[in-house]
């Protein structure tokens, strides 16, 4: 949770809307795509804030436990039944966030992916090559600062039978970071620079 002149933010509403964003592009441009979790009353939105609710779902039709683990271990038990479904084809898990750290900490964006997956290391270092780019274009006096690390902790990239790349997109917490997400532009350009990384490494196999 962050605060913003008065209101609340809350991250998943952040991440969700980022995350519908980039389906839409990618289904513009003819991807299949699954959300793993799914809210039926919030479809794209352009206000600043966003507000809360909890009647999200977990693909296809489930109810999200309560409990991390039992979330996490739902997710990804249907993100392996979907892989195991499409064999063959050019398929990848991206896992949104927004983090909440100290309101003084602003962050740039950061890829995680699992060290022993070659693909999913390419996937990460596509996008963040493109982030990169795009910072220097948006932003040529502002350095980015933003890379490419292993988490073969993250349960996500842990499980995952397709590559996976986990995304931390800002702290919801601190004020320069909080533009990123309650300006709708910036959500939308969160959602096409990561199009133009998944894009690349699909081009690029």
């Amino acid at each position: 949770m962050g605060t913003y002149g008065g209101n609340k933010l809350a991250e998943d509403e952040y991440a969700y809307d980022v995350t519908i964003r980039l389906a839409r592009v990618l289904m513009e441009h003819g991807a299949t795509v699954y959300m793993m979790v799914q809210d039926p009353n919030d479809g794209i939105r352009d206000e600043a804030i966003l507000k809360m609710d909890h009647d999200e779902i977990g693909y296809p039709h489930q109810v999200i436990p309560l409990s991390q683990v039992y979330r996490l271990r739902q997710r990804i038990a249907e993100v392996n039944r979907l892989h195991a479904r499409h064999k063959g084809a050019y398929q990848r898990l991206i896992a949104l966030h927004v983090d909440s750290r100290s309101a003084g900490q602003n962050i740039d964006v950061f890829f995680y992916h699992h060290p022993g997956n070659a693909m999913g290391l390419r996937l990460a270092k596509n996008i963040h090559k493109v982030f990169t780019n795009r910072y220097k274009r948006a932003q040529p006096n502002r350095p980015y600062s933003g890379n490419v690390s292993q988490r073969g902790t993250l349960f996500e990239v842990r499980n995952s039978r397709a590559p996976a790349v986990f995304m931390e997109l800002g702290n919801i917490r601190n004020q320069k970071d909080q533009r990123r997400f309650v300006v709708a532009d910036n959500r939308q350009a969160l959602a096409n620079w990561i199009y133009e990384g998944l894009l690349a490494d699909y081009t690029g196999r």
